[in-house]
């Protein structure tokens, strides 16, 4: 069916949602509009589904969901005979819609259905797959991404969201399903009338709560000094993580009013990213009232979290690196001082996360193991430890886009235990007189300067998907020999789990992924991959310097070199 079939077969049957009908006959005898919309289905891979919500199977609606659950309803049949799946959904537009139209799906095949009655965060989704014993769960969510997106991520028995291999099994299911004649579904009363779905209760958002405040660091401070202002972003967290905070004595918080309440049009924060100092404007401009010590930010479905702290009247935001090095610093001293070290005890991070963790982790005895982007690799890790009957040894596992996790309650990253953790922190860090920011300077001073820097390369539309796979098979190609006229003098490709260290070969035992990295001769490190979830090439840079500014100005002309690659569509021009 070539795409104006496709475009007819929906103006005919996608009758179920008006929004739909409507956008479809906008785009009559518009083209270029009609082919956005249908070139290609909706990519389902282990982070689930995530696009831009509207008509169309290129688009998140009722349809590309409804053929997603019967896909994956089928896949679950054949793994087990009576499968059950937990759900949650966050703030976004029709989050709602979509979680019943998942859980209507699921019951009319045959497999119960536990749904959050409320929207909750996408770690309390990973708690509630284990803690209700479920087969799988899904979260409606689509993250950090703009109002008009929205996702579906599926996670699996143990927690975590679904491996590779899970992910492609389910995906020959989907393209086997017609979204139209080849779902089945039922009304979501009579799935609850028949005992087929279910409300999750309190009891399990209790039990999440409590497995959360199990991870407290307990600093012996007075709780009541600290002084935080808050912003959910218009998401999930408000509920979670001030009760958990609110129970642990920490009540002299500030939410912010005009991002409190769930909101799926994000009005003041149009990309509600706690990545992005856009994001935090509102709740800066509230501290400058309040005076805290600190700022929280929580993403709409709450399982990242960014910071400001308190540096001399101004509020300096940390980086994901600069958090998650200052928790793992923190987290190692309070298990040691409490005598709760394990023994052997297991830190996890990504690769494209800074290499100060290791300086770290290696001066506390810690092993630390490198994984793929991605915090359901962290997960796995935990999985894998749990296995062996050492889950105690996890001690922490963070990802530079701000993803942190001190416990083994759930396998994907928690900001509800992260804002814990730096509230904690702080007021740790407060009772010796010191900010956050000081304690980061110390750190640097006892390790060396690590600059890390991210740079986006957006490509939108098919021939954008297309331009972003010849530059990366142009980049394996072509191995640059120098990049900021530094000598490469290490290059891995994860997609062929082979490379080169000081001319010496190396086997990459991690599994496949298309991502490349540089290694130059001043220690500096340059890793390019292409977005699993937006059409972005991200890039990752990191330099260590003696200084401050020298680690800044190696990473300037490491990005220098980094843009000419992208204009050159991947083509080296170094001399």
């Amino acid at each position: 069916m070539d795409i104006n079939e496709q475009y007819a077969c929906w103006r005919q049957k996608a009758v179920d949602d008006v929004d739909l009908q409507r956008e479809l006959e906008q785009i009559a005898g518009k083209p270029e509009e009609i082919t956005d919309r249908f070139y290609r289905d909706l990519a389902f891979g282990t982070g689930g589904l995530r696009g831009v919500i509207g008509a169309g199977t290129n688009r998140m609606n009722i349809y590309t969901v409804r053929k997603a659950t019967q896909g994956l309803a089928n896949y679950l049949l054949q793994i087990e005979q009576a499968p059950s799946v937990a759900i949650a959904y966050d703030s976004r537009i029709k989050s709602d819609r979509f979680a019943k139209e998942a859980a209507m799906v699921l019951a009319a095949n045959g497999i119960h259905v536990h749904l959050y009655p409320e929207l909750m965060p996408t770690p309390a989704l990973s708690f509630a797959v284990r803690h209700l014993q479920c087969t799988a769960g899904i979260c409606v969510t689509a993250s950090h991404n703009p109002a008009k997106y929205n996702g579906y991520k599926v996670y699996g028995s143990d927690g975590c969201q679904i491996t590779l291999e899970a992910a492609d099994r389910i995906l020959k299911q989907i393209n086997q399903v017609d979204p139209f004649d080849g779902v089945r579904t039922m009304p979501f009363d009579q799935a609850l009338g028949q005992k087929l779905a279910r409300y999750i209760g309190e009891e399990t958002v209790t039990a999440f709560i409590n497995a959360v405040k199990a991870q407290s660091t307990r600093p012996g401070a007075d709780p009541s000094t600290l002084k935080v202002v808050y912003t959910p972003l218009n998401g999930t967290g408000r509920r979670c993580v001030t009760r958990v905070l609110r129970e642990l004595g920490i009540c002299n918080v500030t939410v912010v009013p005009e991002q409190e309440m769930p909101d799926g049009n994000f009005p003041t924060c149009p990309f509600p990213n706690p990545e992005i100092k856009e994001a935090l404007q509102v709740g800066l401009k509230l501290c400058e009232q309040v005076q805290p010590d600190l700022l929280l930010a929580t993403d709409p479905d709450c399982d990242r979290v960014g910071i400001a702290v308190a540096d001399g009247g101004e509020y300096k935001l940390l980086t994901g690196n600069e958090v998650g090095v200052l928790l793992l610093d923190y987290i190692a001293r309070c298990r040691i001082a409490g005598h709760t070290m394990p023994q052997d005890p297991v830190a996890v991070k990504t690769i494209v996360t800074t290499d100060m963790a290791t300086a770290v982790a290696k001066h506390y005895g810690i092993e630390l193991r490198n994984v793929l982007t991605g915090f359901k690799f962290i997960g796995e890790q935990i999985g894998l430890l749990e296995q062996q009957g050492q889950a105690d040894r996890f001690v922490f596992g963070f990802e530079e886009s701000y993803g942190y996790l001190s416990g083994s309650h759930v396998r994907d990253k928690d900001a509800v235990n992260a804002s814990m953790l730096i509230c904690e922190m702080a007021l740790s860090y407060k009772a010796h007189g010191k900010t956050l920011v000081q304690a980061m300077d110390e750190l640097y001073q006892t390790y060396g300067y690590y600059n890390n820097q991210l740079m986006d390369f957006t490509f939108e539309g098919a021939d954008g998907m297309r331009r972003m796979q010849d530059i990366m098979q142009v980049l394996r190609n072509n191995t640059p020999r120098s990049l900021a006229q530094y000598l490469v003098t290490g290059y891995l490709d994860y997609q062929t789990s082979r490379g080169y260290k000081h001319k010496t070969e190396v086997h990459i035992d991690l599994p496949k992924s298309d991502v490349l990295e540089y290694r130059l001769e001043n220690g500096s490190r340059l890793i390019i991959r292409p977005s699993g979830t937006e059409p972005k090439i991200k890039i990752y840079l990191s330099s260590k310097g003696k200084t401050r500014q020298e680690a800044l100005e190696r990473n300037q002309a490491l990005r220098q070199a980094a843009q000419k690659l992208m204009e050159n569509d991947g083509h080296d021009d170094e001399e």
